[in-house]
């Protein structure tokens, strides 16, 4: 796919014609499952010092980086090294590591035991703060996003405010390595996916690979312009919207070997539902797909399959 195929929408346009804005965006999701958003409203600030902040801790040594590893978290919180999530149904573990980020919850709140408390990383002074303010800042606009969702949908503009209000939503940092020799052959950056969650916000990676497979079955790269956000559909809106808005499977590819000496970093924030919100199937696009299912047996049943749970 060149860059023309998906066209950035502006986020003023969201402001001045909201309704052109949902139907403009919606319209990419109907097609693609995916879409762009320029002029997202995001500090560059914010997301520029998250970045730096996870390069820094990227480049700590493995045994200190490992320290903040969560035995038996499922990899919900702090760091996950390389080799151990593996997309659905692929022999190869997925050539990354990464950081998770989550929301912040009051002691004794009811969702504890299924969204544990953000993992402290000293190591970099600010890590934690900058992690939180790109978070704060993603799950804000996010759930901009998901009102011109409804509004596309024909959806009461606030049908999604209080589903996600408490989203089990995560800030993932990620480090593609440069690649090495002797890397085990079919290996990828990112094996063939679709998401969990509802929706995904992808900032920008400086190094390409990200790709979709479209409605023909052909591979297509997403190359977003500078200073914008990639947004793709993941399967429980998938499953909500009864495959109108289809979770499309898209993947990290790796570089040509002339690229492959150097690092890859993006930050996808999954937006989630609220643990108990349960997904049942709208009346729209035919006879229902999907049986009804409560968001966090939904995700425990996902992590299993990627083999973090």
């Amino acid at each position: 796919m060149s860059n023309s195929v998906i066209n950035p929408v502006s986020m003023k346009l969201y402001k001045e014609d909201f309704a052109g804005f949902s139907q403009e965006l919606g319209s990419w999701f109907v097609g693609f499952g995916f879409a762009i958003v320029s002029d997202h409203g995001v500090e560059k600030s914010i997301i520029d010092h998250a970045l730096d902040q996870a390069k820094a801790f990227f480049a700590l040594p493995l045994e200190t980086k490992a320290r903040y590893t969560v035995k038996g978290g499922s990899g919900q919180r702090g760091y996950t090294g390389l080799g151990v999530e593996t997309a659905k149904d692929h022999t190869f573990a997925d050539l990354k590591e990464f950081w998770h980020h989550g929301r912040t919850l009051p002691d004794g709140h009811r969702y504890n035991a299924m969204m544990p408390a953000n993992v402290a990383m000293p190591e970099i002074p600010g890590f934690d703060a900058s992690q939180q303010a790109m978070f704060e800042a993603f799950d804000a606009l996010g759930k901009q996003i998901l009102r011109a969702i409804a509004m596309f949908l024909a959806l009461p503009i606030d049908y999604f405010d209080e589903k996600v209000a408490l989203g089990n939503s995560v800030l993932r940092t990620l480090h593609y390595p440069a690649l090495e020799a002797g890397v085990t052959p079919g290996a990828i950056r990112a094996g063939a996916h679709g998401d969990i969650n509802v929706i995904t916000l992808l900032l920008g990676a400086q190094e390409p690979g990200l790709q979709l497979l479209d409605k023909e079955g052909n591979w297509q790269s997403v190359t977003a312009p500078e200073g914008c956000v990639v947004i793709n559909i993941g399967d429980m809106l998938a499953r909500l919207t009864n495959d109108l808005l289809p979770s499309t499977i898209h993947r990290v590819i790796n570089p040509m070997p002339e690229r492959a000496g150097i690092a890859r970093y993006s930050a996808p924030f999954f937006l989630h539902f609220s643990p108990d919100v349960l997904i049942k199937t709208l009346p729209m696009n035919g006879p229902p797909n999907y049986k009804p299912i409560r968001a966090q047996d939904f995700l425990e049943e996902r992590l299993r399959e990627i083999k973090l749970a």
